[in-house]
């Protein structure tokens, strides 16, 4: 079983990056095998609902061969879940991320459609919660099983790194992971369990200390 993860960040192993690899790793743990990719600072073409996806839809890939899009739809194929990380702009997901993720669906829908998938979102303080909403809306219209944990799956933090010290953030990532590993476990009938595994001790982190 593997698991793809996708870092819509333009900032190379900055803390989106950070929280995902904390899932990666954890999922490894597991027994899962996860592979992160990074998008970096290489511009994504937004849909222009031009439908030669569909009028070949036999190929099952954007018209667009351009950018990183048709190589992450195929890797996809091999995916029995997935894991997508953005940075929040104006309470959103980043612009990449939106763009890669209408086009995969849209041009490859069946290649996510009942597999198990991820939010994570990344802030400095706020907006993370909206931003984490407006991912899951997508994949709920693809039937694909949302993968939760003790809390959002967010992370806070500004410099390159810094997500690692949001010690919550962090656990709510390795709890995350688990539950994913769980489920997939439980999809492909591999004993798991009754309960996924889950940390003894919460670990809260306020603003304020």
């Amino acid at each position: 079983m593997k698991v793809l993860l996708i870092s819509a960040s333009p900032r190379r192993k900055g803390n989106t990056f950070t929280a995902l690899s904390e899932v990666a790793k954890t999922l490894e743990q597991d027994g899962i095998e996860a592979e992160v990719v990074e998008i970096g600072s290489k511009p994504i073409r937004g849909c222009i609902a031009c439908n030669q996806c569909r009028l070949h839809a036999d190929v099952h890939r954007c018209a667009f061969g351009d950018d990183m899009v048709n190589a992450i739809s195929c890797k996809a194929e091999e995916a029995d879940a997935f894991v997508f990380g953005s940075p929040v702009y104006y309470g959103q997901p980043n612009g990449t991320a939106l763009s890669l993720i209408q086009r995969l669906l849209y041009s490859n829908g069946q290649a996510f459609s009942y597999k198990p998938v991820a939010s994570v979102c990344v802030c400095r303080r706020g907006g993370a919660d909206t931003a984490y909403q407006t991912l899951n809306m997508m994949f709920e219209m693809m039937n694909m099983p949302i993968v939760t944990s003790q809390y959002w799956n967010i992370a806070y933090g500004r410099e390159p790194g810094q997500a690692a010290q949001d010690i919550e953030g962090m656990q709510t990532m390795r709890t995350m992971a688990h539950n994913l590993s769980w489920m997939l476990k439980k999809f492909h009938g591999v004993p798991a369990g009754e309960r996924p595994d889950k940390e003894t001790e919460w670990m809260p982190m306020n603003f304020v200390r």
